[in-house]
């Protein structure tokens, strides 16, 4: 193997250890960042639909946000997916980080939809 297939391995293995950690029942709210914007989606593991969804890659939220790629954004981010999750009568949620460590852009869209009403 080569040093990229061994970081990929190691991505997946990360992936799945806190994936499996996850599994309560509510819906997963799952966050994606890349080097200049950011996802995160609320899904219900059951049914396996995407119930709300934000990115800094939207139209609409593109000229709020700025650059998707930076704290400010991930801040928007998360206000605006905790909004859309509420409107829709979800309340509680898993915070699902994927493969990324607890820090940076992923702290401050945890932090930003905790304050606008999410509960995990």
């Amino acid at each position: 193997m080569n040093g990229q297939e061994i970081i990929a391995t190691q991505k997946r293995r990360r992936q799945f250890r806190v994936r499996n950690r996850l599994k309560s029942g509510r819906p997963r709210l799952s966050v994606f960042r890349s080097g200049r914007h950011i996802y995160a989606q609320v899904i219900d593991d059951t049914t396996g639909k995407t119930l709300a969804s934000a990115s800094s890659l939207e139209t609409a939220l593109r000229e709020k946000v700025g650059n998707g790629g930076n704290c400010a954004g991930a801040e928007f981010i998360g206000r605006e997916i905790a909004e859309r999750a509420l409107s829709r009568g979800i309340k509680q949620v898993t915070y699902d980080r994927g493969a990324y460590r607890f820090h940076g852009r992923l702290a401050k869209l945890a932090e930003a939809a905790r304050a606008a009403g999410l509960d995990f």
